[in-house]
């Protein structure tokens, strides 16, 4: 099987819905990483095998298409949108990984692209001409409604059931944002889209803060604020993954990043924080490596309960999680977010030595958990 690196990875802003964004459809938003990307290693968009973006709002179609077309991808290259929620922007990173490992293509962009502002508004048609059609905000999970839980309560459930209570939480969030604003990412993350080149939505957030918030869902003791959920966002996200062969012809950074490793994992769908542990581990096992061999991590803060019970579970050292802050203090673009912890851990291994390993994962509605590792060379 052919080797991947990552040649490349650009990112936008991460702009709260209806924030910087607002009126940016999210074709474009992943129009401008594509064409960056493709600059970034000199590559011709016709010598491009393939586009494959996650996205979770668009309300049908193939944004992944529309955006191939118009960041000037020639017509003959196939295009892909795949959904599967929170995981969707990394599972398009590792489907597009498994068809370069099976010589299939040699240069994939994949990633993931989401707008909340500019997502179509949901209903149901109705079933007799007289009646109105039935406005909805998100399709089911699972097939058992009685298993389907909406995320807020699904998180505060977890956390009472492991024991993380609303002040651990609070503490965890509050160094998100702190972390954010003293570290916040490389500009070289960033695709400049509306003038922006930095997430805007960090803050100095504090314990009395925290504390004044009403709990959304749980208990007084457990519970889940607004401080402890990552705010609905827009943002794309992509990543230039390539063959040796391919690697040969373009230009690429002196630190080598290879695909280590990827997973999919399926969990219970009442407890979907906890599916990207297994995930994780089975990455690492297959790998030959420990928790303690990670030299950064990227876990999806959609919940600040979430990320607490992955790394405790996987036994992460906390100083090399989420570096720059996370999605609480960023925001959550559905679709994007998977492709976004890829893209923040190949920057943080840039001035790596070799053999560094990093590790992404997620966790996604229904029960779903994807991660992947990567290695320097």
């Amino acid at each position: 099987m052919s080797a991947v690196f990552i040649a490349a990875a650009r990112r936008t802003t991460v702009g709260p819905r209806g924030g910087v964004f607002a009126k940016v459809e999210g074709a474009e938003l992943a129009e401008a990483c594509i064409r960056v990307v493709l600059g970034d290693v000199g590559l011709s968009p016709s010598n491009l095998d393939e586009v494959i973006l996650g996205n979770t709002l668009y309300g049908g179609g193939n944004p992944a298409r529309v955006a191939a077309l118009k960041a000037g991808i020639p017509a003959a290259v196939p295009a892909s949108t795949i959904d599967t929620q929170c995981c969707a922007g990394l599972d398009a990173i590792l489907l597009a990984t498994a068809r370069i490992k099976a010589g299939e293509a040699d240069a994939i962009v994949a990633g993931g692209v989401e707008s909340f502002s500019r997502a179509p508004i949901r209903s149901r048609r109705p079933l007799l001409p007289h009646e109105d059609a039935q406005p909805y905000d998100r399709p089911p999970f699972t097939p058992w409604p009685e298993r389907d839980p909406d995320m807020i309560p699904a998180a505060a459930m977890l956390a009472a059931e492991l024991n993380i209570t609303r002040r651990d939480q609070e503490v965890f969030a509050i160094e998100s944002h702190r972390k954010a604003l003293a570290h916040g990412a490389s500009m070289a993350e960033f695709v400049p889209v509306c003038g922006q080149t930095g997430d805007p939505f960090a803050r100095r957030l504090t314990a009395g803060l925290c504390g004044r918030l009403p709990v959304l869902a749980g208990s007084p003791t457990h519970g889940v604020t607004a401080a402890t959920v990552a705010v609905e966002a827009d943002a794309a996200a992509v990543v230039l993954l390539a063959s040796a062969r391919a690697l040969a012809s373009i230009r690429h950074p002196a630190r080598l990043i290879r695909i280590a490793g990827g997973e999919r994992t399926g969990g219970d769908p009442e407890r979907p924080g906890l599916a990207p542990i297994e995930a994780a581990r089975a990455v690492l096992d297959r790998a030959g490596l420990s928790a303690s061999s990670v030299s950064v991590a990227e876990i999806m803060e959609a919940f600040a309960v979430q990320a607490v019970a992955c790394i405790r579970a996987l036994d992460l050292d906390p100083m090399c999680v989420n570096p720059g802050g996370g999605a609480l203090a960023r925001g959550h673009p559905i679709g994007a977010s998977g492709a976004i912890t890829a893209v923040r851990v190949w920057h943080e291994m840039q001035t790596m030595d070799k053999g560094a390993v990093g590790l992404a994962a997620i966790a996604a509605a229904g029960g779903l958990g994807s991660a992947v590792l990567l290695q320097t060379e």
